[in-house]
């Protein structure tokens, strides 16, 4: 059975939740914020992680492409313009070598584990692709991962994805930052 890609929003806000929460609130209670910068109402350091999750979603700040298994979100890909993302991993490294400034970065992602290794973190980055689209397009960038050639990571570690994901979704390739990440950039037509 296909599996349904829906947006995050405060409809879909309690099966991202349940989601994460079945995962202690993902990688030890970041309920994937730590992407996510203050707003002129919320300040991340006023709320505990979920509770700051949630405002930003009602504020319409907050964007993922949830994958659903019938009721059930199974994994996310969370994007957003820089300004709701400002936080990166390596980012002076990523500043210093940034030319085009892209209205479009994808940060994360999440899938349940007991649907890893399945094709779903794809699934989630062509959901996101599309939601991008139909929000107008543009260019969008992210920062997948390259684990070193013959080495096996465990997908929990691989919260940004794969290089060779991101090459098979029609993404370039234009650097390395860090030791393992990549800066990767695609330009998504409006739908």
């Amino acid at each position: 059975m296909p599996h349904e890609i829906r947006p995050l929003t405060p409809e879909t806000f309690p099966a991202w939740r349940a989601l994460a929460e079945k995962h202690n609130g993902v990688w030890g209670g970041c309920y994937c914020s730590y992407f996510h910068g203050d707003t002129a109402t919320t300040v991340k350091d006023d709320y505990d992680r979920v509770t700051f999750k949630e405002r930003l979603v009602n504020e319409g700040v907050a964007h993922a492409a949830l994958v659903f298994d019938g009721d059930q979100a199974i994994a996310w890909c969370e994007y957003g313009s820089p300004v709701e993302l400002p936080n990166i991993y390596h980012r002076k490294q990523y500043d210093a070598g940034e030319s085009r400034p892209a209205p479009w970065r994808i940060t994360c992602f999440f899938v349940d584990r007991d649907h890893r290794r399945s094709g779903v973190a794809r699934e989630a980055l062509d959901g996101a692709l599309a939601l991008i689209a139909r929000a107008g397009g543009g260019e969008v960038v992210s920062f997948p991962n390259e684990p070193a050639e013959g080495k096996r990571v465990s997908s929990s570690f691989l919260h940004n994805g794969t290089r060779r994901m991101f090459e098979k979704a029609g993404f370039v390739f234009e650097r390395h930052i860090g030791t393992s990440k990549t800066v990767m950039r695609i330009t998504v037509p409006a739908a």
